[in-house]
């Protein structure tokens, strides 16, 4: 009697370690991301419209540095002009918004189309106060550089120390 409770055990183990292994998988496809960046990528490209434009809530991937007197965000968004970019700060967050069209000139049939438009909006809420009249945002090589000055209160402060 005890050894089918044994089977069972190693069965359930066996069942979890596939399942492990499954969402290691997915967790890797996810940080490749699909063509467009979503992470259900192309697996679910064959059920939509390879013309239809969607919108994405992981696409442009970003990294967020600290530079201490100042926030850094840089920003993959290739294809877009700066003209498809919209930038907005409202307290403390930073909005990040933009669509990459169609690209085909007026005329053209498309024959075959691996990057499909795409509508994004991201928002980010910040770790501090920044000066969002001194904030730039600089486009270049499909990199986005937006870089926020912190504002005077969220700068570090050197404090000295006095023997006595």
């Amino acid at each position: 009697m005890l050894t089918r409770f044994s089977d069972v055990d190693r069965s359930f183990a066996v069942m979890d370690e596939l399942r492990r292994r499954m969402d290691r998988l997915f967790d890797e496809y996810d940080a490749r991301g699909g063509r467009d960046g979503s992470p259900r990528g192309a697996w679910f490209d064959a059920f939509e419209g390879p013309w239809t434009s969607r919108t994405v809530a992981t696409w442009p991937r970003l990294n967020v540095f600290d530079t201490g007197a100042a926030l850094v965000l840089e920003a993959e968004v290739p294809g877009l002009k700066e003209s498809d970019i919209k930038l907005e700060i409202n307290q403390d967050v930073l909005s990040l918004s933009g669509e990459r069209k169609q690209d085909a000139p007026e005329g053209y049939a498309v024959h075959r189309r691996e990057r499909a438009p795409v509508k994004f909006s991201r928002s980010l809420g910040l770790p501090c106060k920044v000066d969002a009249e001194r904030s730039t945002a600089a486009l270049k090589d499909g990199i986005l550089t937006v870089t926020l000055p912190k504002a005077p209160e969220a700068r570090p402060r050197q404090i000295s120390v006095k023997a006595g």
